[in-house]
């Protein structure tokens, strides 16, 4: 789909395909795409592509800034359709309401939230760090229906929507909802009682390594925990996230194995998104 927009559109701009972001994102009925240097008028015609393709689609908009600040949040620019940023997005058989301008959400985690619900065993306790609309949280319960989960995020819209997500998927119970600072309340709250600890924000990871170490059990259990990385060609980005990984937690000093890492994403030339699964064997050296 994104070669055949690129084609589409291309004759539009100056510069032909140089100025054409072929990356979007189809979140429920909202289209969301990246045009540098826009205009109104070529921007219609980029949404006009993507809506005669998919013609479910009721509103398009322009990201017209980065994904910023404590909430992870973007601005957003109607080009058309409706005047809205709220909609329901259907993953893995789950429906997640979310506004697109108020929370983070990316679709291009479904795989990696499939995967990791396809992990949890039964009984587990899972602590997701930064939750957002509650994706991996609701995914996991629906898969693992004696799993608890204890679903964290700051951004006080994105919990609103965890909740209805909660009741909507029909997982009151299972999924516990917390608003607040993860690092926070794990200290205060949840230390020692996880069998799993999800870190999904990779921007922060790293940072928040030692409070996920501290929700594990005694013995130990598993983090997933996303990274940015920096590879060139000649580079293997996911050796570099084992060794940068590695490196932060053996100052933890625990017995550790990083037994998987995946790319997730690409993110930009040369950068990619990537998850490590990090089996904590013993939470202190002996």
């Amino acid at each position: 789909m994104r070669k055949r927009l690129k084609e589409t559109v291309k004759d539009l701009f100056p510069d032909g395909d140089a100025k054409v972001y072929s990356s979007f994102d189809l979140i429920g009925d909202i289209a969301i795409t990246k045009l540098p240097d826009f205009t109104l008028a070529n921007a219609r015609a980029v949404a006009e592509a993507i809506t005669q393709r998919h013609r479910s689609i009721k509103a398009v908009f322009v990201q017209s800034s980065a994904v910023t600040g404590e909430y992870r949040v973007r601005s957003l620019t109607q080009i058309f359709g409706e005047n809205r940023t709220c909609t329901v997005h259907k993953e893995n058989g789950c429906l997640f309401e979310v506004d697109v301008e108020k929370c983070y959400f990316s679709p291009r985690l479904s795989h990696e939230r499939l995967r990791i619900a396809t992990l949890i065993q039964p009984n587990e306790t899972v602590v997701n760090m930064f939750a957002g609309v509650g994706c991996f949280s609701i995914l996991i319960a629906k898969y693992a229906p004696t799993a608890r989960v204890f679903s964290i995020d700051i951004n006080p819209v994105a919990v609103h929507y965890m909740k209805k997500n909660i009741l909507r998927n029909r997982v009151f119970g299972k999924v516990i909802p917390l608003l607040g600072d993860a690092e926070t309340l794990i200290r205060t709250h949840l230390q020692n009682l996880a069998d799993r600890v999800l870190i999904p924000l990779p921007e922060k990871s790293l940072e928040y390594l030692p409070a996920a170490v501290a929700a594990l059990k005694p013995l130990g259990g598993w983090i997933h925990i996303h990274t940015f990385e920096h590879a060139t060609k000649t580079e293997d980005p996911a050796k570099k996230t084992v060794c940068r990984v590695g490196e932060a937690l053996a100052k933890l000093n625990i017995c550790f194995e990083i037994l998987f890492v995946r790319i997730v994403r690409s993110t930009g030339p040369n950068w990619w998104h990537l998850v490590a699964d990090v089996h904590v064997v013993n939470r202190h050296k002996t």
